[in-house]
């Protein structure tokens, strides 16, 4: 797993702070996410034992809860600082990344 994927590390923020979530819930919080790498992300994570999804067949549908183990509260604790330096500088990124694309695009037209 690429602990450093961008899904990787919004999905525990995402846990870490809300807790337990139903599949429909984290679809919201993440944003942007597909149905299929949302899928994908929440079983690496669930392979790698970092987060525990569980059922309650009693209730109709059946109720899936997703949240971190114990090792994914630890991995979410440690990135903590990191998405923390992420929501800070996004816009400095994002002006980069345009400053970049208009010097490529300069470079292409000579």
């Amino acid at each position: 797993m690429d602990l450093a994927d961008k899904w990787v590390l919004l999905m525990l923020v995402c846990l870490r702070e809300g807790g337990a979530q139903r599949y429909s819930e984290l679809h919201r919080s993440l944003g942007g996410i597909s149905r299929k790498m949302l899928s994908q992300t929440l079983r690496t994570l669930e392979r790698d034992g970092l987060v525990l999804r569980s059922v309650d067949p009693r209730s109709t549908p059946p109720l899936v809860l997703y949240s971190l183990t114990e090792l994914g509260g630890e991995l979410a604790e440690e990135t903590r600082a990191l998405c923390a330096w992420t929501e800070k500088r996004t816009t400095v990124v994002h002006e980069a990344r345009a400053a970049y694309d208009r010097r490529q695009d300069a470079g292409q037209d000579a």
